[in-house]
């Protein structure tokens, strides 16, 4: 039997990808690794996934679940099964007045923070992908961000768990009795993890390592600390899958407890001389009850310097200094004046270079957090084509944070890493760096590994820190987990992975990996492409924006599989698969490409793929083609007509050119509106204005009708023109 027809007993023909281009679309995640998967797959259900595990274990097949693909550090690529579950298991539900969140691993971040806002609360993670992250990656990852700390984190922040173990074992831990049928179910698990947590409770000395670890920011390796905080089976269980990267089990659904969403808030950048100074300052500004402290060494205020509505000041600033992005927080009601006072009283007497200037103004507030923002990206809009910009993060006690900047530092200068930069989240001695890396020969490779291993050495060595602070392990930092942890930690650690998935095919080489150079394989090529989108640094974050991701590709996977092309093009076609990309490229990645610009306001380098997709059109039409375009283009009232007739036609206009099924009914005629105290303008698109519901949808309004209706409800009541017949956007012709 076939890969694909064993797939086929399971899950419907639709949802397994397995043509070329789907596998080289799924190949690359935002870290800058790379793997082919055999095929891709979009279980439905919990049985789905019951059934999967089953076929891997018996066919010895890796299995790797993605979401958004949004992780930094390899974790979401696999050459076995890719099982995307963010297109059905999207569930999400507000519990107790807002104080508790149910979501499925396919909701992203930012969604569940909308529809808590108005409870006044929010998610405690809070990680800078939160707009194009899911829950499944964050829960995995066990994310953090700017504000969470370690307190408000994933882990902390978990109040159950369903999971699906490789055995096909389904855990929901809110149920009544859930640890006894656990116990009943997989006994020889619950008593591993026991054995575990008695083995840990009596070796004293690593005990207190781990509760000293996990005080600060720390994702590398799995959560030892769920062996001491837990002491059932299934609570240690759910608490180990969090920061597991998706190598222990399936998580279908996490309930977790929300915070307080602060709307109060004051904010300034308070610029030191030295980042010394601005290091001594952290501890007495958070004692102040600071929520938010970003580090930024003088390399990262440069490379935003010239941005527009960036101070001035930050351009003078000499060799050596440093910024902290300072914001305190209230909750609603409070004195602004009161938590404006808070915040000039805690910085009064640090040695700034200009007096603080704290603002509540929301526009202000949001173009201070733009230049913390804007560091990753800019450093990703001036690499080298060919290059892949990499972001690593480390940990580091605050007492000592002054001197890992400056050691960073100075890694980077031996190392002829120029471009690179360090900020952070200071209030935890979380430290961000960024470098821009080629891969294409091997002295690149080796000297990037010259550099990881004095980033290793630096941060374990000498500061006793965490190589992972919140991206998670991955393949990039699974060869030193061992490094950091030490043998008797990494020994449980390869222990929880052997109890409980024992044949090792969820996510393999993910955390657990004794290949002492798995960080420097399968790295991600980077040829250069048209430079529309050469800037692409693959992070993923557009994909929430595109209108086709359900339907073909997204703006991510349209420029994978452009470089794929250009790579097998330049470097030859060893795994015969050129023919198959060129042949489904034209509908997967220009037919379908909306070329509305949505994605460029994702990008953290503004990539339009949509001016690639337009030139990429442009150039298949013959100049007959042309002359027909415009013809259409200068008679458009007369083609919606032509249009609606087809439309209406219903079954009979299967004899017109170009008919797909399923095919709308004609629209209905604009709604009616006045021009009197409009609030704007509604142009109605073509689509709008000639396609109505598909066959078998409910009757119900428009999509004009609706979002006039809903504008109406919002108090901003528009006004469609109704001689709208005739005039176009240009899209049609993009």
């Amino acid at each position: 039997m076939s890969l694909r027809e064993g797939l086929q007993e399971i899950l419907p023909p639709d949802e397994i990808l397995d043509r070329p281009i789907d596998l080289v679309a799924h190949a690359a995640d935002a870290s800058f690794y790379r793997l082919v998967p055999r095929a891709v797959v979009r279980p439905r259900s919990l049985a789905d996934i019951q059934q999967l595990f089953a076929l891997c274990r018996r066919e010895r097949i890796p299995l790797t679940f993605r979401t958004a693909g949004t992780s930094l550090s390899g974790q979401a690529i696999t050459d076995g099964i890719l099982a995307d579950v963010a297109r059905h298991f999207r569930g999400l539900e507000v519990l107790d007045g807002g104080r508790l969140v149910r979501v499925e691993p396919g909701v992203i971040g930012g969604r569940v923070n909308q529809v808590l806002k108005p409870f006044g609360r929010k998610m405690g993670p809070d990680p800078a992908s939160l707009n194009a992250a899911m829950m499944g990656g964050i829960l995995s990852n066990n994310s953090s961000g700017m504000c969470c700390g370690v307190a408000q984190n994933s882990y902390h922040t978990l109040e159950s768990l369903t999971f699906v173990l490789p055995t096909g074992t389904a855990v929901d831990t809110a149920r009544p009795g859930a640890d006894e049928v656990f116990r009943a179910t997989e006994p020889a698990l619950a008593a591993g993890l026991l054995e575990l947590r008695a083995r840990l409770l009596s070796d004293t000395a690593l005990a207190a390592r781990v509760r000293a670890k996990y005080r600060t920011k720390n994702t590398t390796g799995y959560s030892l600390n769920a062996l001491l905080d837990f002491d059932t089976p299934s609570r240690i269980l759910e608490h180990l899958l969090i920061g597991a990267e998706g190598t222990l089990a399936f998580i279908a659904e996490a309930v977790l407890a929300t915070v307080p969403d602060l709307p109060v808030k004051t904010t300034a950048l308070l610029l030191f001389a030295t980042v010394r100074e601005a290091c001594a300052a952290i501890v007495p500004l958070a004692a102040a009850g600071a929520a938010a402290l970003e580090v930024m060494d003088r390399a990262a205020l440069r490379s935003v310097e010239t941005q527009p509505g960036i101070p001035p000041s930050i351009r003078g600033l000499p060799e050596g200094a440093a910024g902290l992005l300072v914001e305190f927080q209230a909750e609603a009601g409070a004195d602004p004046e009161a938590l404006l006072r808070q915040a000039r009283g805690a910085a009064a007497g640090l040695p700034l270079v200009e007096p603080a200037r704290f603002t509540g103004d929301a526009a202000e507030q949001a173009a201070l957090w733009r230049i913390r923002s804007g560091m990753f990206p800019s450093i990703g809009a001036v690499r080298k084509s060919g290059t892949t910009v990499i972001i690593e993060d480390v940990a580091f006690p605050i007492s000592a944070l002054a001197d890992a900047v400056v050691d960073l530092n100075r890694l980077f200068g031996k190392h002829g890493y120029d471009e690179g930069i360090v900020f952070g989240h200071a209030k935890d001695g979380n430290l961000h760096f960024v470098i821009t890396q080629s891969f294409r020969d091997e002295a690149s490779v080796a000297r990037y590994e010259r550099l990881i291993d004095d980033v290793v050495e630096l941060v374990v060595k000498r500061y006793d820190g965490a190589l992972k602070a919140e991206h998670g392990t991955g393949r990039n930092m699974a060869p030193f987990v061992e490094a950091e942890w030490g043998p008797d930690a990494y020994a449980l650690m390869k222990r929880v992975k052997d109890l409980v998935d024992p044949d090792g095919f969820l996510n393999p080489g993910v955390i657990i990996n004794p290949d002492t150079r798995a960080h420097l394989r399968n790295l991600k090529p980077m040829p250069s492409v048209e430079e529309e989108v050469d800037k692409c640094i693959e992070c993923g974050f557009c994909e929430p924006r595109c209108p086709s991701r359900d339907l073909t590709t997204t703006p991510r996977q349209r420029i994978v599989v452009r470089r794929e092309i250009e790579r097998l093009r330049r470097f030859g076609d060893r795994e015969g698969r050129l023919a198959a990309l060129e042949t489904d490229f034209p509908y997967d990645v220009l037919d379908t490409c909306a070329t509305d610009g949505l994605c460029a306001m994702a990008c953290p380098v503004s990539i339009d793929t949509g001016r690639l997709t337009k030139r990429l059109r442009s150039s298949r039409h013959s100049r007959a083609t042309r002359r027909i375009a415009l013809l259409a283009a200068r008679r458009f009232a007369s083609v919606e007509r032509l249009v609606r007739i087809g439309l209406s036609l219903g079954p009979l206009g299967r004899i017109l050119p170009g008919w797909i099924e399923p095919m709308p009914a004609a629209a209905r005629a604009l709604p009616r509106t006045g021009r009197e105290g409009a609030a704007a303008v509604y142009f109605a698109t073509c689509l709008s204005r000639t396609l109505g519901r598909l066959p078998g949808e409910p009757r119900g309004p428009s999509l004009p009708e609706a979002f006039v209706e809903v504008a109406a409800r919002a108090g901003l009541p528009l006004f469609a023109p109704p001689d709208l017949a005739g005039h176009c956007c240009g899209m049609a012709y993009g």
